[in-house]
């Protein structure tokens, strides 16, 4: 999560923990490749040439998992916070779905935790929609969200009973 402030507007950027980067990942891909496909070819020039195949295969279903979980990691709620306007992005790579509120009728919603290892729910809404932000973080990255949210707007529950919910 990052945070930055630049005039008037605040900046939040909310997106998952990486434990490692798609070069390293290729990498790993490149490493578990050598091995595999040097013991299948020699097996293949013993004659159990089958193997060659299902090791290939096996490095193709290992690169597409790496690829996807890369990709899902690549997830990300971004919150504008202007003078008189909040915004929210929500995609992977570009925005997806985007929502504009005025900043006088906006408010932050906060659902406290069920279990103790889980974080408060946190919501941005006005009287017409709720979007909710940061449900993908680990319990201290959404205490670290509330904090930096709360600061910037108040803390309010009131919504519309057929406010959408994401």
């Amino acid at each position: 999560m990052s945070s930055a402030q630049k005039d008037d507007v605040h900046t939040i950027i909310a997106r998952p923990d990486h434990s490692s980067t798609w070069r390293n990942n290729l990498w790993l891909l490149a490493a578990i490749a050598v091995p595999s496909l040097g013991a299948a070819i020699g097996f293949a020039f013993m004659g159990a040439w089958p193997i060659l195949p299902f090791a290939g295969a096996e490095l193709i279903s290992l690169g597409a998992a790496l690829y996807y979980v890369n990709w899902k990691l690549q997830y990300r709620h971004v919150i504008t916070l202007g003078p008189s306007s909040v915004q929210i992005d929500i995609g992977h790579y570009a925005p997806r779905r985007s929502w504009q509120f005025d900043r006088n009728e906006s408010s932050l919603a906060v659902t406290p935790e069920k279990h103790h290892w889980e974080g408060p729910s946190l919501a941005i809404h006005n009287r017409e929609q709720t979007v909710e932000i940061g449900n993908f973080l680990n319990r201290d990255d959404r205490l670290r969200l509330l904090s930096l949210v709360r600061k910037e707007l108040k803390v309010g529950t009131h919504s519309a009973a057929g406010s959408r919910q994401l």
